[in-house]
């Protein structure tokens, strides 16, 4: 297992465990309102996964596939995710075994569209789920929700089958 199968593996793994704990919840916890981040845990995981399908449709050339609806059940959310990851896996194995980091594709989204470096996106999409994550730990906190993951890389490489 190299660095991007753990960076990746982990991403995945811990956005799962908190969606697995969302699916106790109820709509009125997924879609109370707090003042940070996306606003509410629904919206949040909306987010993480919507990035993840986004980036990789725009790194492979791809039409960006239209963004579903905010308010989709959390067994749509999970199944999108573990679509996206594997997708997005895929594509940065391909990437790092190719050796093409620094080849760049035109980020269409921006305006004016902007190059963006493969290499770059794949970093951005290894990190970003960690930061609204920690918005999602916060809200589950407020929600009042006790034990929680800690969602570390380590926890992670121990829950795998040896």
């Amino acid at each position: 297992m190299d660095l991007l199968d753990r960076l990746l593996g982990h991403d995945a793994w811990t956005t799962r465990q908190l969606l697995e704990l969302a699916g106790t919840f109820r709509d009125e916890q997924l879609d109370q309102e707090f003042d940070i981040g996306h606003r509410t845990v629904r919206r949040t995981f909306a987010h993480i996964i919507w990035n993840i399908e986004c980036w990789t449709d725009l790194m492979q050339g791809k039409v960006v596939r239209s963004r579903p609806a905010s308010n989709q059940s959390l067994s749509m959310l999970k199944e999108r995710h573990d679509t996206a990851s594997s997708e997005f896996f895929r594509f940065a194995r391909e990437v790092v075994d190719q050796h093409r980091f620094d080849e760049t594709f035109l980020d269409t989204l921006d305006d004016p569209p902007k190059e963006k470096s493969l290499g770059g996106v794949i970093v951005h999409l290894a990190t970003h789920g960690m930061h609204h994550r920690a918005q999602l730990l916060f809200m589950m906190r407020r929600l009042g929700i006790e034990n929680l993951p800690e969602g570390d890389a380590l926890s992670w490489e121990l829950s795998l089958p040896r």
